[in-house]
């Protein structure tokens, strides 16, 4: 038995065609999209970390007595800054463990608790900086740094770079 006509196969087959092709492309574009996203978490994280760097080299350059935060503007941090983990401490507490001062005006970035920045990617980020002290097991009392960089626009979201550093008193 033979078939009478195939008119309309063709229209069947190239409408196949196209939405084969039509996956295709939609695949391409979400990979496009979501390759977007990762690259620019991935620069907001290279200048967070670039930025945190930067503040701890401010605390390498002084001497240890100098390590310290200014007392009064540490009064004005906000739950952001007092809850963080740095801290060792459950929210909300008060920031007494940490090592203070009195710095002189205008207040120099390594006194200043928390400050906004502007990055290498012109986008804004706040930089907090903890200073605690701990005595390791049989030795003597160190300062504690911790830089914690944030997003400014999304401060409850998680930190782009934390680091930390320990300073001895030999360091001067």
């Amino acid at each position: 038995m033979r078939l009478r006509s195939e008119a309309g196969f063709g229209l069947i087959e190239l409408l196949m065609a196209m939405v084969i092709l039509n996956i295709g492309i939609l695949a391409i574009v979400a990979a496009f999209s979501s390759s977007q996203i990762a690259l620019s978490r991935a620069s907001k994280i290279s200048t967070a970390s670039a930025l945190a760097d930067s503040q701890m080299e401010l605390f390498r350059a002084i001497k240890y007595d100098s390590i310290a935060l200014d007392s009064t503007t540490l009064g004005s941090t906000d739950n952001t800054y007092k809850c963080d983990v740095a801290l060792g401490t459950s929210c909300p507490n008060s920031t007494s463990g940490e090592v203070t001062t009195t710095c002189g005006s205008p207040l120099p970035n390594e006194c200043n608790p928390s400050r906004t920045v502007t990055g290498a990617d012109r986008k804004s980020y706040r930089v907090d900086t903890y200073i605690t002290t701990t005595t390791p097991t049989n030795g003597r009392s160190v300062k504690l740094v911790t830089v914690v960089v944030r997003d400014s626009r999304n401060l409850s979201g998680r930190p782009l770079a934390r680091v930390g550093s320990t300073f001895d008193q030999s360091t001067g």
